[in-house]
């Protein structure tokens, strides 16, 4: 949401800078993310100044150029080569000297330097409307009034507004904010507040709202309006207003629109979004003479009924959606979105005005269903005040008098069957005193409450009776009053204690959150960052390999199409966020999730719980201490099996498998159940995600890890007194032998002195017969009772290259 530095000042006047103000706001609870200075023509028109052309003459050596010489109030001339058809010796003229920055309405700026041109120096530039930013015209340089004085500036002279916007994180609670007169009443109660607290004394920090006048009829365009659903729609209040000439509307409403991001379309729309903006209350424009038999019908749509909105598209609608009708047809969606027919045109003479409170929840469930945002509808779905349908009716109705000429042509219809009462309550001190760990002054609270426009109806010893105004969706219990004042009265103003006390639970036995703090805790001591992605995400990842449609889970009533279906595996989340921080020049990832994935399993829903692993990048980057190392498959495999250590799954078989997310893929399994899948990531996966490096990725089925799961005792093991022994052997055996066959064979052959192997070369290639490999392993042999002999050395060896020979065919090659 965006608010403007002026405009909140002429609702309530301070001297407080634009970066004091969003400090301010942000302490109170209306987060400005951004503070950026705003200017009516971009660049300002900064350096430019009123010039006379005192000469003009042809260019010698050009037809379409001429040579001028041109007083800009510095006391000497300077000689300017223009292309203009239209320039003439006497002109007053929008010069832009050397050093000027101009900022065209098409293209790039650009500087002005003194130049040379077919021969002759130029010291400037005589501007045209589109070069300096202020209209579309190129037919020729603008020529200024006669009384325009030479020398001053072109900003003073077109009267170049400069504000400043505050972009503001509106939470959707406070629907109270969504408007500048409501974020003045939050400002002017942090003023007011602190200066109370500071020095004891009270400022009446009234706001300037903008009075209205009673409207007198002066017309005679009646138009009926009959609310079939009170409940979508409590509160109706509509007005004619006649004789309108529709417009451009004058600069000062088209900069203050512009300012926030609101494109001018014609007087009479911009009226309506002016008066939303200030008062945060959505007004609709209909062309009267358009509303079939004059009759306004608020009223549900028919199951299926077809419409079109003002975007061309044709809607299917629901019989849960409010629209607003006339005796033929419909006109627009109720608080979301016009029709196609329902707008003004450059004909319109009678405006048809309507104002009015929609129930909350029928608007944001229309806004889902048809996927539309709009400014109006943004402030209906979290509640607008249903006492303010008159006063922006009738401010709006005299901006159309005011401007666009029109006469009040009706008698206000307000349609409001069962008056929306405000919250009472009673609220005690004590309450307070608890949440805050101090206690407040009470003139302190009772100044921010009447800030707030909290009525206080009774005060007493303990506490207060409070009336809280219906604008105030989010303020209905006295918990909602404590936020209230805390946030006004400043977080930062409650102390903090010097020590923090907390208590840690007693470790008595094994179990699932014990294990997960263990995983996490050896993740994170191996350069892990532990990411929390959305469980909500695009239907268009069911199109991935290994998501199926059938399976997926969809939303009914989405909060967009971004975040429309539950994932069913945590890779897209993963790669969403490996690409987020490679766009940021942030690629060497190591990053863990645990999370849930969704699905379908014989029509029923199912969650599970999953551990999602990602690595991508380098390990080191190159330095003076060597060169860089990439991640790869090995890295990320060791990782899956140090995590299933520490769960105490020693026993485990692993195999290659054809995943249709990777490339090269591995699953580890127990009793034919699939613990993990890990691999490098397909390139047509990474291509969706406009990820160019390669990605491993491993997920944990974590429910089946924790059947799997055993408790593993803890021993003190003596560090050997003996030392160990290596001894290496190569050998060659068929292609299809594996490591971990190897392995296995190995610590079949001898269970007591061998503790450790280790692969350290292997080759494949024509020095050797084809269909095999050689491979080359280091043996680590210890005896903790005694130093090993040469004699239970060699016969240990001798034992294990009987096995390779025996169990695998091996060869071995002897140096």
């Amino acid at each position: 949401m965006k608010i403007s530095y002026n405009w909140l000042k002429e609702i309530y006047p301070t001297d407080l800078s634009a970066n004091e103000i969003s400090v301010l706001l942000t302490a109170g609870g209306l987060e400005v993310e951004n503070v950026e200075e705003f200017e009516s023509v971009k660049g300002g028109l900064k350096g430019l100044v009123i010039g006379q052309v005192i000469t003009c003459i042809k260019h010698p050596d050009a037809d379409k150029l001429s040579l001028t010489t041109v007083d800009t109030g510095s006391g000497e001339y300077q000689q300017i080569v223009c292309g203009a058809p239209n320039v003439a010796a006497g002109q007053k003229v929008v010069v832009a000297l050397p050093g000027t920055k101009l900022f065209p309405l098409t293209g790039e700026p650009f500087s002005i330097k003194q130049s040379k041109i077919r021969g002759q120096f130029s010291n400037g530039m005589i501007c045209a409307e589109d070069e300096i930013g202020i209209g579309l015209s190129h037919a020729g340089i603008i020529v200024l009034p006669e009384d325009a004085v030479v020398g001053s500036s072109i900003s003073e002279y077109y009267q170049i507004k400069n504000d400043f916007i505050f972009e503001i994180g509106l939470t959707p609670n406070r629907a109270d904010a969504a408007s500048h007169i409501g974020v003045a009443r939050d400002l002017a109660a942090i003023v007011r507040a602190k200066k109370r607290i500071e020095t004891g004394a009270d400022a009446k920090n009234e706001l300037l709202i903008p009075p209205v006048v009673d409207l007198k009829k002066k017309g005679n365009v009646e138009v009926k309006v009959t609310v079939e659903d009170t409940v979508a729609c409590p509160r109706y209040s509509g007005i004619t207003v006649s004789n309108v000439v529709v417009a451009e509307s004058p600069a000062w409403l088209k900069d203050r629109l512009t300012s926030i991001g609101v494109h001018p379309i014609n007087n009479i729309v911009d009226i309506t979004n002016y008066v939303l903006h200030e008062c945060g209350q959505p007004l609709h424009a209909f062309d009267a003479d358009q509303i079939g038999g004059k009759n306004v019908i608020v009223r549900m749509a028919k199951e299926k009924e077809k419409f079109t909105t003002l975007d061309l598209v044709e809607r299917t609608l629901s019989s849960e959606d409010l629209m607003i009708c006339d005796a033929q047809t419909s006109m627009c969606i109720a608080g979301v979105f016009g029709g196609v027919n329902s707008g003004i045109g450059e004909k319109t003479k009678n405006v048809f005005l309507e104002s009015a409170y929609f129930n909350p929840a029928s608007i944001r469930k229309t806004g889902k269903r048809h996927g539309l945002k709009t400014d109006a509808s943004f402030r209906f779905e979290r509640g607008t005040d249903p006492e303010l349908t008159l006063y922006a009716m009738k401010r709006a109705a005299s901006m159309m008098s005011e401007i666009a000429g029109g006469q009040i042509a009706s008698e206000i219809i307000d349609i409001y069957p069962a008056k929306i009462a405000p919250a009472v309550f009673d609220f005690n001190y004590s309450f307070l005193d608890r949440f805050a760990g101090e206690v407040i002054d009470r003139k302190v609270i009772t100044t921010i409450l009447e800030s707030l426009s909290i009525k206080i109806l009774k005060e007493e010893k303990e506490g207060l009776r409070l009336e809280v105004p219906a604008f105030k969706v989010d303020v209905t219990r006295p918990v909602d009053v404590v936020e209230e004042i805390l946030r006004i009265y400043g977080y930062d103003r409650i102390p903090l204690d010097e020590k923090i006390s907390m208590s840690m639970p007693a470790v008595v036995d094994f179990d699932s959150e014990q294990l997960l703090t263990k995983t996490l805790s050896f993740l994170a001591a191996n350069g892990f960052h532990e990411i929390v992605t959305n469980s909500l995400t695009k239907k268009e990842y069911n199109s991935m390999p290994g998501w199926e449609e059938s399976n997926s889970v969809h939303l009914l009533n989405p909060l967009s199409q971004e975040l429309s279906v539950l994932r069913q595996d945590m890779l897209a989340t993963s790669l969403e966020t490996v690409l987020y921080n490679q766009n940021r020049k942030s690629g060497d990832l190591r990053l863990v999730e645990f999370g849930k994935s969704y699905g379908k399993l014989n029509g029923n829903f199912k969650e599970g719980n999953r551990l999602a692993i990602t690595i991508a990048g380098n390990v080191q980057e190159e330095s003076w201490r060597g060169k860089q190392q990439p991640v790869d498959f090995f890295m990320l495999k060791s990782y899956v099996e140090n995590i299933l250590a520490l769960c105490g799954i020693e026993k485990y078989e692993v195999t290659e498998s054809e995943h249709p997310q990777y490339a090269t893929a591995l699953t580890f399994s127990t009793n034919k159940n699939s613990l993990v899948n890990l691999g490098l990531v397909d390139k047509r996966i990474l291509k969706k995600f406009d990820i160019a490096d390669d990605v491993f990725y491993a997920e944990f089925d974590w429910d089946k890890v924790i059947k799997a799961a055993k408790k593993k005792p803890m021993h003190y093991i003596e560090v050997s007194k003996f030392p160990s022994v290596k001894r290496d052997l190569s050998m060659l055996v068929g292609i299809e032998i594996s490591y971990g066959q190897l392995e296995k064979i190995a610590f079949n052959a001898e269970r007591k002195l061998l503790t450790e192997i280790r692969l350290f070369d292997i080759y494949k290639g024509d020095k050797i017969e084809a269909g095999k490999k050689s491979c080359a392993l280091s043996f680590i042999l210890q005896d903790d009772q005694q130093t090993l002999t040469e004699q239970q050395i060699n016969k240990v060896m001798d034992k294990l290259m009987n096995a390779f020979e025996k169990e695998a065919g091996a060869i071995i090659r002897k140096s």
